[in-house]
């Protein structure tokens, strides 16, 4: 059988992967952060050499003129390997100076003293374009125009590595940090299942007593449920050990008698003796014998290897084959055993050998304590299968305790007090329960209350 995951590495597992889907999106928002971050820092940049750009721009000769300062291109390649593309435009959108594609990459241009700045694509090159609008300060000349500045990402991407690296590496120590915190706050947290189960391992078989231990709140009804199953144990292990003890003190009585009549037979050359001997050891073996048959019946009755094997049991047939194997032994005690004059039939899903040994035993039940009748009969309308006899029967009191195991009356027949154990046992089985009460008319019912469906 293939052991599952321990809930340590489940527990692990499923932590760690959330931890990692939040690292992936951390990366994320990183990256995108970096991006951001430099592209607002190059475009400031833009912005600055525009501005720088545009206060060299005047008027000359009756046209916009322009000098081009070092410092404004310098601002725009840092690095030394970028490309820088500048073009003064005229507030028509012609282009008076630098380079006269970059007009066409910004459009609409930008108002008087408005900047703004986009990505473009120049010559197969990428490119990041700003464009500042501005105006002319002279007293007789105001013409607008719009300064156009441009380079090529290198600078951009560069810093973009850059922030993301530090970044990365920020997030990476802080994942170390968390994985370790993780593992430790496991381990201390399913301490107390280590510890259960330490103890658990520790007990010997014999050892059904509460665990005494501290656990979470979450863990109480865990504990709760195993002590609740020892104590199960114990009371199913203390009646176990009384069966036991009943079970051998009864087979003891037959055994004993058994060997005290065959020594005494020994010692003696009297064949009436022996004669009286072999008697009481017969008697001795039939007891024996039955009382072992119902410690197998009330094992099997019991055994969660054996369960319920239902089917159609015609419960008037079955009466009817039960008296014939007990007329011998009623005819040897001088008792009428019969059917009752109205016995209908009824037919109920049941196990058959169940029934039958339910019936057996208060048939055997009824024959010790009879003076002179035993009726077996069906109430229909009741669902009830019973055995009638004129003895003494159970009081009221007693009727309980007569349902024990090896609970007998030794003033009425001295039986090994499993019958009744037995069909009361077979009763419940079946989802029913056992009825007995004195009849008006006299007479003791016993009655085996069989609540299955009706074939």
């Amino acid at each position: 059988m293939t052991s599952a995951p321990s809930l340590h590495r489940r527990l692990l597992g499923g932590l760690a992967l959330l931890l990692l889907l939040t690292c992936i999106l951390l990366l994320l928002q990183s990256w995108y952060s970096a991006q951001r971050s430099a592209d607002r820092a190059h475009d400031r940049l833009l912005a600055s050499a525009a501005q720088v750009m545009s206060d060299h721009v005047g008027w000359r000769d009756d046209r916009l003129w322009f000098d081009v300062p070092a410092s404004a291109l310098n601002m725009l390649a840092p690095h030394g390997d970028e490309r820088v593309f500048y073009a003064l435009v005229d507030h028509e959108g012609n282009p008076v100076s630098g380079n006269a594609d970059l007009a066409a990459l910004m459009a609409p241009l930008p108002a008087p003293g408005a900047f703004q700045a986009g990505p473009a694509t120049l010559n197969g090159r990428s490119l990041r374009v700003g464009a500042l609008g501005a105006r002319l300060t002279g007293w007789h000349h105001r013409e607008p125009y719009t300064l156009l500045v441009a380079h090529t990402l290198e600078a951009r991407r560069a810093m973009t590595w850059q922030l993301f690296r530090d970044s990365s590496l920020r997030l990476a120590g802080i994942v170390v940090l968390a994985l370790a915190g993780l593992v430790m706050t496991l381990r201390l947290a399913l301490r107390p299942l280590k510890d259960l189960r330490t103890r658990l391992k520790a007990r010997t078989a014999h050892d059904l007593s509460p665990i005494d231990v501290t656990v979470p709140r979450e863990l109480e009804e865990l504990l709760a449920a195993l002590n609740a199953l020892l104590a199960r144990q114990r009371q199913v292990r203390v009646h176990e050990q009384r069966f036991i003890g009943d079970a051998s003190h009864q087979l003891r009585t037959p055994l004993a008698g058994i060997a005290a009549s065959a020594e005494l037979a020994l010692r003696s050359d009297d064949t009436n003796r022996w004669q009286q001997a072999l008697h009481e050891i017969q008697t001795g073996t039939r007891r024996a014998t039955r009382l072992a048959e119902q410690l197998l019946s009330l094992t099997r009755l019991y055994s969660p290897q054996a369960p319920l094997a239902r089917a159609p049991v015609a419960l008037d047939t079955l009466a009817r084959e039960s008296l014939i194997r007990f007329l011998p032994t009623a005819d040897s005690r001088g008792i009428d055993l019969g059917l009752a004059e109205h016995c209908p039939p009824l037919s109920v899903d049941a196990d058959r050998w169940q029934v039958e040994e339910a019936l057996s035993n208060l048939i055997d039940n009824a024959l010790r304590h009879a003076r002179s009748r035993v009726t077996v009969g069906i109430d229909a309308a009741g669902r009830v299968l019973y055995v009638e006899d004129d003895g003494p029967g159970i009081s009221d009191s007693a009727q309980a305790d007569a349902l024990r195991p090896f609970h007998s009356d030794q003033a009425q027949g001295g039986g090994s007090g499993l019958g009744l154990a037995i069909a009361d046992g077979v009763a419940q089985a079946h989802g029913g329960h056992m009825i007995m009460h004195r009849r008006p008319e006299g007479g003791f019912m016993i009655g085996l209350h069989l609540p299955g469906e009706t074939s």
